[in-house]
């Protein structure tokens, strides 16, 4: 009892002066920013709020460029996308060589999975359920960028998406809030690491605050319209976590909310964000987010940037509104000094936070540039981590995974091509260097296996709609020949082989911003391609890329094997390879539902219940909610995904059938891997509350874990449920637990569980 006292003393004391650490620092910064706000113009203040488009500063003409005269007068807080260490320090050089006040810049940069060394679509890497893997695939990002120059990342994206329309579903984590928390949280804790004056950690922005991702119709860029219950109860939910974790910038949306766009809506970047949740970094605007506010219809440049302002924006990307107008205004008396300095001030904050006041070169040392970007090491690591972010789909008669003998037939417009293995969004990486699906298998199997190749089809028949699908160098070669003849020739090829692999889907730019789609199956010349080698009669394992839910009906009624591998980055060849061939089993599982037509869409498994309800088991019933063509099912529902092995769950024990508010209780399972092969499986936890003063969803994930097991291994899985887990913001957004009964729902997926019932007092 005394040592337990002691160490009690010990960890009080040392938190003590952890804290009084932090409040010395904090009061140093004070000290620092308030005298240089002294010493600023008004124009410089405004100028700390400037982040414009770099234009011929990327050609390495620093010296003659428009914005390096901008720097110079210090009317520029910060650039970005500008690659390269050496680049970097020119353009630095400007801000605190010349500048009157030596003021240093931010760089910035998309780094959003990844920078040289690329890790899966963030989609894909959600569905490794592996917080730990996230939160490396950030940290080694974070190296990369900091050690070519950049400071800043736009990202994590944890917008929350039900609409597999929308193209960036590619660049978040899915449908459900407590998972993107929870991937929020370790993408913040990679990028800025513990102490974010270290050169090797970046500060992270966070977007797209808020509510991105619920764009109707899932078109890019459109109005959101929702109640505010649903808000905090679902899709505020992980950038609060990204907040609580340390976030150090946000960046406001392109949508409005409650008629009022993002980028100018107070209630959001002022009563919430910073009242409510206590956030004191800054917020920048998305590109062009300030003047694009005009074509909202809320005023001219100079009255929507007075309204950003007010509102709680901190820095204008692009648009050079603040900078050009806020002078006038605030003659005019539509902005106070007050909201300029505050502005100033926070931008001023992340700048000494990085540690860019007491060496504004830190992150520009060529050394570093030349042993710690696209390492063999961040490598290795990334081919592990797009392995386990594959989704197997279906494996009919265990095709899978295949031998390592015989001939194979690699067929598709995706069998072949490097460009694309990266994804969207991987503007850093040299794409020239990552190989196509046919290298990395050759690679992979040596002289044990006879690859055969064909292209069988092209990306789509329209050739302007692949054009648009394939920007930013994923071309694919178009074959102009007629469709049937590459069919045919694909055919021939795939009648001398042992097993079809056929690599259909998306191109990486099909999905992504800008990039939405009213068809979400896969194109028609692919399908038709797909049925002609699925009537060979020889076994096919379709190699699924995507950067969203399609619509696979047909596929999975008729493919034997299905393999979604999202889009897995650099290494994704290999990681592909590793699976088909079984030196890795397959572990991700779907972190959106995967609907059976557009129809369904949006779709999603933490739904209401509706005052008439379709009867369990029922397919169709009238006068009920439901379809007269299909089911309300997904074809695979949030939380699938198949291994090559199995697992058996035991009952649900819980230690107790009620709790109160000062308890909790726990609920275990025992999980057995009853098949043959070493496998991951994540053991998913739901809560249903059943009655509620506003309506509750039919479930609501709240635990995950992965755990590794041998053949003929147990283990028992334990989830510990307390009052905090059961909250939710009420229709007075008061954010409380109800008492009453819950079900606890355990599974494998959200649609198979078994269920435990208890109650709260």
């Amino acid at each position: 009892m005394k040592k337990i006292s002691i160490l009690l003393c010990l960890s009080l004391l040392m938190g003590a002066c952890s804290q009084k650490k932090k409040e010395n620092q904090d009061a140093e910064m004070n000290r620092f920013i308030g005298s240089l706000l002294k010493q600023m113009t008004l124009e410089e203040k405004i100028g700390q709020l400037n982040l414009p488009v770099a234009g011929d500063i990327t050609t390495g003409q620093a010296e003659n460029s428009d914005v390096a005269k901008k720097i110079k007068e210090g009317k520029v807080g910060g650039l970005f996308n500008i690659k390269g260490s050496e680049k970097i320090r020119e353009v630095q050089r400007l801000a605190v060589e010349e500048s009157r006040l030596k003021i240093p810049l931010l760089f910035g940069m998309d780094v959003i999975h990844g920078y040289e060394t690329v890790f899966p679509i963030p989609l894909g890497l959600a569905c490794s359920w592996d917080m730990q893997a996230i939160e490396q695939s950030a940290r080694i990002a974070a190296i990369e960028a900091s050690a070519d120059g950049i400071c800043w990342t736009f990202s994590p994206m944890v917008d929350l998406c039900r609409d597999a329309r929308w193209g960036r579903i590619a660049e978040g984590n899915g449908e459900d809030p407590f998972l993107g928390g929870e991937i929020a949280k370790a993408m913040v804790r990679g990028y800025q690491g513990n102490d974010l004056t270290q050169n090797n950690t970046i500060m992270a922005c966070v977007k797209h605050f808020a509510l991105y991702g619920a764009s109707e119709s899932g078109r890019d860029y459109n109005t959101v319209d929702m109640s505010r219950v649903r808000m905090f109860n679902e899709y505020l939910w992980p950038y609060h976590a990204a907040v609580e974790a340390g976030a150090g910038s946000i960046m406001a949306s392109f949508n409005e909310i409650d008629g009022i766009p993002a980028t100018a809506n107070r209630w959001l970047l002022t009563d919430v964000l910073r009242k409510q949740w206590g956030f004191n970094g800054f917020v920048v605007s998305d590109y062009t987010g300030v003047s694009e506010m005009i074509d909202h219809g809320i005023g001219d440049l100079k009255t929507v940037s007075a309204k950003a302002l007010n509102a709680g924006l901190d820095m204008d990307m692009v648009s050079e509104g603040l900078p050009a107008t806020l002078s006038e205004s605030l003659e005019e008396g539509q902005v106070t000094e007050a909201q300029i300095d505050a502005a100033c001030r926070r931008i001023l904050e992340a700048k000494y936070k990085l540690g860019l006041f007491s060496d504004p070169y830190k992150y520009c040392d060529q050394k570093r540039a030349g042993s710690e970007i696209y390492t063999k090491e961040h490598r290795t690591i990334a081919r592990k981590i797009a392995a386990e972010s594959f989704v197997l789909l279906k494996d009919d008669k265990q095709i899978l995974p295949l031998k390592k003998q015989g001939t194979i037939a690699l067929i598709g417009p995706l069998a072949d091509s490097g460009a694309n293995m990266a994804g969207t969004w991987s503007v850093a990486t040299k794409l020239d260097r990552i190989p196509g699906l046919l290298e990395g298998m050759k690679e992979v199997v040596g002289d044990k296996v006879r690859i055969l190749y064909a292209k069988g089809s092209n990306l789509t028949e329209d050739a302007e709609l692949e054009k648009r699908s394939t920007v930013f160098g994923r071309d694919l070669k178009r074959d102009e020949r007629p469709e049937q003849v590459i069919i045919n020739e694909a055919v021939q090829t795939a009648r001398n082989a042992d097993v079809i692999i056929a690599a259909l889907g998306e191109s990486s730019e099909m999905s992504g911003e800008s990039s939405s789609r009213t068809d979400i199956k896969i194109p028609e010349t692919q399908r038709k391609l797909l049925k002609a080698l699925v009537q060979t009669g020889k076994p096919v394992v379709l190699v699924l890329f995507t950067g969203r839910p399609l619509a696979l009906v047909w596929e999975n009624e008729n493919v034997p094997a299905i393999l979604n591998t999202w889009f897995g980055g650099s290494e994704a060849a290999y990681a592909i390879a590793d699976v088909l061939f079984g030196d890795v089993n397959p572990s991700g599982k779907l972190t959106a539902s995967f609907p059976q037509n557009i129809g369904q869409i949006p779709i999603f498994y933490n739904h209401k219940n509706t005052g008439r309800p379709l009867a369990e088991g029922k397919w169709f019933q009238k006068f009920r909610s439901n379809y007269l063509d299909v089911s309300n099912e997904p074809l695979y529902p949030f939380g699938y995904g198949l291994s090559y092995t199995t697992f058996n769950y035991g009952a649900i024990r819980l230690s107790s059938d009620s709790f109160n508010a000062n308890g909790e209780l726990t609920a275990s399972v025992v999980v057995t891997n009853t098949g043959e092969r070493a496998g991951k499986e994540i053991i998913q936890l739901y809560i249903r509350d059943l009655v509620g003063s506003i309506t509750r969803p039919v479930k609501e994930l709240k635990g995950f874990e992965k755990i590794s097991l041998e053949p003929g291994e147990s283990k028992t899985v334990t989830f510990t449920i307390t009052p905090e887990l059961l909250r939710f913001y009420n229709n007075d957004l008061k954010y409380d637990y109800e008492p009453g009964d819950f079900v606890l729902m355990i599974g494998s997926n959200s649609r198979d569980v078994q269920t435990a019932s208890f109650s709260l007092q």
